[in-house]
Formats: C-alpha cells, structure tokens, sequence
C-alpha cells in the first residue's frame, strides 16, 4: 500500500531527503509572517502548547492567526525573553515562565471530562474554551474565564471538495481504547472512504505508530495518508474534504460549528470523550459512524449537507473565542512597561 506518513512516531521529521510525499499543509507552529503578509515587529510573544493534544494544537493556531504583526518566538529560551507568553494546557510551562516573570495568557483547549480540570497558578491569566451552548461538565477550574468557540480563522470551503478526512484524537485515551478502534472500526472506516470518495486523510495527534500499523495491511492506494496533528493544518484539510469523520472533542466541534459543515463522529474514546459526546447528544442530533457501509455516512442527504448548527440558540453561537484570547495576549504584549 502506498501509505503516505509524515515522519517517526518518536521524533519531528528530519530534512525530507526521501521522495516520500508529506502533506501541503502549513506545519502548526507560528508562522514568520502575519497572516496578511506582513513581516513580525514589535515585542515578542511566546507560543506554547501541547503537540500531542488535538484540542490544544488547534487552539494555538486559531488564536495565533489573531495576533496580527506581534513577532511570535519560538524556543526552549529565546533571547531576548518574550514580553508575554500564551500556552495552552501545558501547565509545567506556564509555572516555569511565571517563575521567569514572563505575563501568561493560559488556554484549556480540551473537554476535562467527569472530573475539574486542573487549575492553571493563580498569576496566570486563565481562560478555557467552552462554547457557551454545551451543558457544563463541573466547575470551571479556579478563576479561569470562559472564551465561547475557538473557531478557525477562514470559515470558507472549497466549492470542489474530496475525499474523507478522519480526524483522531487518542490524547489520554486509554491504550486499551485505543488499540481496539485502530485494529477494527479503523481499517473499515478507512477502507470504505477509500471505495466511496477515492481518498482518506487520517490525521492523528498521537499514537502515530499504532494507527499505521494497523492501516499498513490495507490494498494499495495512493489516496490514503496517516499526518501527525501537530505537522499540517486540519482546519486547511477541512476545507477541502467532502466527508468529515472526527473524534468527539471541542476542535472539531468548533471546526464543524463555525463552518456549518456536516460532522459524523468516531466512537469516543476514554472517559473525557464520553462524557463531551453525551453532553453533546443532549443539544445537537449529531451522527456516529457507526457502520461503514452505511451510504449514508459518506453521501449525506440535503437535510443534513449542513450540519444541526442551525438549532442552536444564536445567543450562545458564539465564534469569536480566538479572538478574544488574542485580544488578550495583545494588550499584555503592547501595554507600557
């Protein structure tokens, strides 16, 4: 089979010497420039966040694509030392710049689940992303303040879309879990798109090596691809995709929210994705890809071509979270000294 990878489980690519394709798609760390070309000035603003966590990769991305011209640093110790930090859900790193007396915006990116999720230090600015519609899961971790959706800068899709693309989350997934979905629900769900809808984009943010073992078996095909979450854009590889397979996690509903896109969800997976997924079903009707063969799963009706999105309540369909933490970052970044 023509499995297309983008580099070790174990390490960032190397240099590509190899003819082996990897994706188009811009690598999740901040780029060089604004998003309208522009070249960075002013103070620098650290960019943090946990490379093997779906939620937070994207929220670091969506929030970045708001801070305009700020020189973005990046680096275990940048020189001169950033005027102020974002980081999202790497706790560890938030203390250690606080202790540096670094200012730092602090994102909860992810569902916490049953339990609370962990409270960011106190000097931290916290915020958690949480779209104002989803029924609450507990109390909000110490003074942190809720930001609404954390969509994607570029809401647009492409009028020729193709091909599945199947986003997985198994961040604190219980290897048990996450074994069993790459050894069955996987291969088929993989193998259908392919006949369905010609290629299949699985993009994963860990646990790399185990889900292209598990699809190394599968009939040659140059259209299926297995991309690390945290090397190429999802919210780029939506825009282009036809169908949309993901993981019950806030990313993604975000992702599907603020484009009014169809979403199909995956099987959730560990004890956070249940109870984000339940919580979901009690507000939106949306479908679980619960049998591949299912025609409708990669060919949906013009009832469903867009999603539940419009029953939501337009007071709490509120998309501008990224915005808001940027706001945020931007006027610690640009405050007088």
């Amino acid at each position: 089979m023509a499995l297309l990878t983008s580099g070790p489980e174990t390490a960032p690519p190397a240099a590509e010497t190899s003819s082996v394709e990897t994706s188009s798609a811009a690598e999740v760390r901040p780029a060089p420039h604004a998003p309208d070309g522009r070249a960075p000035c002013g103070p620098g603003v650290l960019l943090r966040a946990r490379e093997g966590q779906l939620d937070s990769t994207l929220a670091l991305r969506r929030v970045a694509a708001h801070l305009g011209d700020l020189h973005r640093v990046d680096g275990p110790d940048p020189d001169p030392p950033p005027v102020v930090a974002l980081v999202c859900d790497d706790l560890a790193a938030t203390e250690r710049l606080l202790a540096l007396g670094v200012p730092v915006v602090h994102l909860a990116s992810g569902h916490p689940g049953p339990s609370a999720a962990d409270a960011p230090p106190e000097r931290a600015l916290g915020r958690t992303h949480r779209p104002g519609w989803l029924p609450r899961s507990g109390p909000a971790a110490g003074a942190t303040r809720p930001t609404g959706v954390l969509a994607p800068h570029r809401t647009g899709r492409s009028r020729t879309r193709s091909g599945t693309l199947l986003l997985l989350s198994l961040w604190g997934v219980p290897d048990a879990d996450a074994e069993a979905f790459a050894t069955g629900p996987l291969p088929r769900l993989a193998d259908a798109a392919l006949r369905r809808t010609g290629s299949c984009t699985v993009v994963a943010d860990t646990g790399l090596d185990l889900l292209r073992s598990a699809l190394e078996g599968r009939a040659e095909h140059p259209g299926l691809r297995v991309d690390r979450a945290s090397e190429v854009d999802p919210d780029a590889l939506h825009a282009g995709a036809a169908v949309f397979l993901a993981s019950p996690v806030l990313g993604v509903l975000a992702l599907a929210q603020a484009r009014r896109a169809p979403l199909t969800l995956l099987p959730p997976l560990g004890p956070a994705q249940r109870d984000l997924a339940a919580r979901v079903a009690a507000v939106l009707p949306l479908p679980t890809a619960e049998d591949p063969d299912d025609p409708g799963l990669w060919e949906p009706s013009a009832a469903t071509a867009a999603g539940p999105w419009h029953l939501l309540d337009p007071a709490l369909d509120d998309l501008r979270g990224a915005q808001r933490v940027a706001r945020t970052v931007r006027q610690l970044a640009l405050a007088p000294p």
